[in-house]
């Protein structure tokens, strides 16, 4: 499989790779493919994301969030893209997870502009973010090419929808419980 070549700059807490976002140190790898203007990701958001961020904070998994740009088409202003870069700069603090939930939290509808660059800045600050080093950074757009890398590698890896999400390689359905479970069998192994 050949992968396209990765942005000059990544987000800080990304993979190896550079296709994702890091959270945990734990043994059991699980990555979640997700779309900010997804319905369906939304969904898995707040009915899975306590339970993704329980197992992080309990040294049980390391969670992979693969931030794509899928449905920039479904928004006037490439939405999926822009939410996925502004993601980006709340890694670089160190709260991409507080940002990715508010982003989730205040989905626009497909079909609009999405939300506009202050509207972002104003969920930063709703996710306790330092307003100048992310405003900085949401206007110097550093990441806007990323989420299209992101998006490359995981459609060469065989993921065609989002939410799609893998434990220890394996697919499993988005849902709190089969996540749980497939990372105890992981660790078990």
């Amino acid at each position: 499989m050949t992968y396209p070549k990765a942005p000059g700059r990544v987000p800080a807490g990304a993979t190896a790779e550079g296709d994702g976002i890091v959270v945990g140190d734990g043994p059991a790898r699980v990555d979640a493919f997700i779309d900010f203007l997804c319905p369906y990701c939304r969904r898995f958001e707040l009915s899975s994301g306590p339970t993704l961020a329980n197992l992080a904070a309990d040294g049980l998994a390391s969670i992979a969030y693969h931030p794509m740009n899928f449905l920039d088409q479904a928004s006037t202003t490439n939405y999926s893209a822009r939410a996925a870069a502004a993601s980006g700069c709340a890694a670089d603090q160190g709260r991409f997870l507080e940002y990715a939930h508010a982003l989730f939290t205040h989905q626009p509808p497909e079909g609009g502009p999405g939300l506009s660059d202050t509207e972002l800045a104003a969920l930063a600050r709703e996710a306790g973010l330092a307003a100048t080093p992310f405003d900085g950074c949401l206007a110097e757009a550093p990441y806007l090419d990323w989420p299209a890398y992101v998006t490359a590698r995981a459609t060469e890896a065989g993921v065609t929808a989002t939410p799609t999400v893998l434990v220890a390689g394996d697919m499993v359905e988005p849902d709190a419980r089969a996540i749980a479970a497939a990372v105890a069998s992981a660790r078990g192994k």
